[in-house]
């Protein structure tokens, strides 16, 4: 029994699940939550306080007072952690049983296990996950399924966590009437029963933290490590964490977000998707930032090119990694043409990265490691490129709110975006966070991307390049049309769940300002879908 804690649903107390919500990890959480949860809280406000002076006019700007860390160029962050000095190829996913052995078995440096945009956070996902990282640390994840054997390798992959970023809740826990932190949740379970088991092995607990705005948003996190750590009684800056550069505010902060983090960090990361997402949501008043189809706003467009630059000089000048970006294709196993077209996509893609100066890159199925590999060992010989200083690099803020975007905006983009919303929404409600369409790996990020760029047309009124207007019934007829083929290209999607993608979809693109993510909007669908979660059990810890 835990004072002040609930569990509003069933936990199964003969399931490993009880393993992992013990009264010790209940009370770091609830330890976790009473200390930080006001900071976490105000932070959150400051972002929508942000939101209004940018809807006003007033333009993003690296920050004035802050302009001495940024000049001072003698700090440098902590020095790369065991199995964090080379990362030259990532791995993303999901936590489920099946792909984590996949994923530390694929031969990449590391995998980033991932209860964020690739995990719809049902309570048995997250629980389950937990439950998987735990014995793949202890090295007792081996199972059968389908008479198949999945066995852990000898040397697997190093383990990062992606935890859920600061504005979701973890509504299933709640410390004293309040809704728990999903990032505290995610962190404070895998840290407590974790961290001394890696560090014994050799290893050390290691993050991904996503979705920060502001660099007191990483003094909150580097907050939380030093509590923890003191909360368990290892040393401090035993752990690193590597943050996502993934919204628009975050590039203007990135030396105040490794500083606040200097003596946890392990670098940055270019999160390319959920960027061009934030960029769109952030200047959501700026009919001038109207972008063309998603295919269109690649890396080499002048803005993203200089977010890449800006980020990989100001993680090599502060001595830490500066990884690259997901590449989404995965193999078309029936086509091989086509598969080669796309597979040169990506060897394209790591060559471009590995030559800007970037440290590692991240992939999303295991059969690109190799593609992906051989270009980064061809090209990177040592460990990594920390050397490589780019001096030459000057990056204004105008170079980071450029609109020059070739491209335009057709009915095919304005399809595939429809279809890749509606299957994903419709997947993410049935419990599912991470689906292949069309041969791409689409997650929350590229989801995001979707929806509001389908807002945005309407919101000002753009034109195909035929010349016809975006208008709401516009959408709402390719809606109509692409809806019945979407059990095609996501065949696990039930009816009743694409019916609440549709409505939302229709109702995202008629409001004043796209909401803030869709992940927060379809929380409480997710919950009515899940088998257990649908019957709503109260029991007091």
């Amino acid at each position: 029994m835990v004072a002040g804690v609930q569990i509003h649903t069933k936990v199964d107390v003969h399931n490993p699940q009880s393993d992992i919500l013990t009264d010790g990890a209940l009370s770091f959480l609830a330890a976790l939550h009473r200390t930080f949860e006001s900071t976490r809280h105000s932070l959150l406000v400051a972002r929508d306080v942000a939101q209004r002076r940018f809807d006003s006019g007033v333009p993003l700007d690296f920050p004035p007072e802050t302009a001495h860390i940024r000049a001072e160029p003698s700090w440098h962050c902590a020095p790369p952690a065991p199995g964090l000095e080379d990362r030259r190829v990532e791995i993303t996913g999901p936590t489920d049983r099946k792909m984590v052995i996949n994923a530390l078995n694929s031969g990449a440096k590391t995998f980033m296990a991932d209860f964020e945009d690739s995990s719809a956070p049902t309570f048995a996902n997250m629980i389950n996950g937990q439950v998987n990282l735990r014995d793949a640390i202890k090295r007792q994840i081996d199972f059968e399924s389908g008479g198949k054997q999945y066995k852990l390798s000898e040397k697997p992959a190093v383990l990062i966590v992606r935890p859920r970023g600061w504005h979701l809740d973890e509504t299933r826990i709640t410390v004293d009437g309040t809704p728990i932190s999903g990032s505290l949740f995610d962190f404070g379970l895998y840290f407590y029963h974790n961290a001394k088991e890696l560090i014994k092995r050799g290893s050390g607990p290691y993050f991904y933290l996503p979705k920060m705005e502001h660099y007191l948003e990483a003094r909150l996190w580097n907050d939380v490590f030093l509590f923890s750590q003191s909360y368990i009684s290892i040393p401090h800056n035993t752990i690193r964490a590597t943050v996502l550069i993934e919204t628009l505010p975050a590039a203007f902060q990135m030396e105040e977000i490794l500083f606040e983090l200097r003596n946890h960090s392990a670098g940055l990361n270019c999160g390319r998707w959920d960027y061009i997402f934030s960029a769109i949501k952030k200047r959501r008043a700026d009919r001038s930032a109207v972008l063309p189809d998603r295919k269109d706003v690649t890396m080499t467009v002048p803005f993203m090119d200089s977010y890449v630059r800006l980020l990989i000089q100001t993680c090599h000048r502060r001595k830490v990694a500066a990884m690259g970006g997901m590449s989404a294709q995965i193999p078309i196993k029936n086509d091989l043409q086509a598969n080669e077209v796309a597979m040169e996509k990506v060897r394209a893609d790591k060559l471009r990265e590995v030559t800007a100066g970037h440290d590692g890159t991240w992939i999303a199925h295991p059969l690109i490691n190799q593609i992906a590999r051989k270009v980064f060992d061809e090209n990177m010989l040592g460990p990594n490129q920390y050397h490589v200083r780019r001096e030459d690099v000057k990056v204004a803020a105008a170079d980071l709110l450029s609109t020059s975007v070739p491209g335009k905006i057709t009915e095919d983009g304005i399809r595939s975006n429809v279809s890749v919303a509606l299957a994903y929404c419709g997947a993410w409600i049935g419990g599912n966070g991470c689906i292949p369409v069309n041969y791409l790996m689409e997650d929350a990020a590229t989801a995001e991307i979707a929806r509001v760029q389908l807002w945005q047309w309407v919101k000002y009124g753009a034109r195909v390049d035929t010349g016809e207007q975006i208008t709401t019934q516009y959408v709402d007829r390719i809606i109509a049309e692409q809806a019945p083929g979407i059990k095609k290209i996501a065949p696990g999607v039930k009816e009743s769940h694409l019916k609440i993608a549709k409505k939302y979809l229709m109702e995202q693109i008629r409001q004043q300002w796209p909401s803030e993510f869709l992940t927060s909007d379809l929380m409480p669908y997710l919950t009515m879908a899940d088998g257990v979660e649908e019957k709503w059990y109260r029991s007091s810890l």
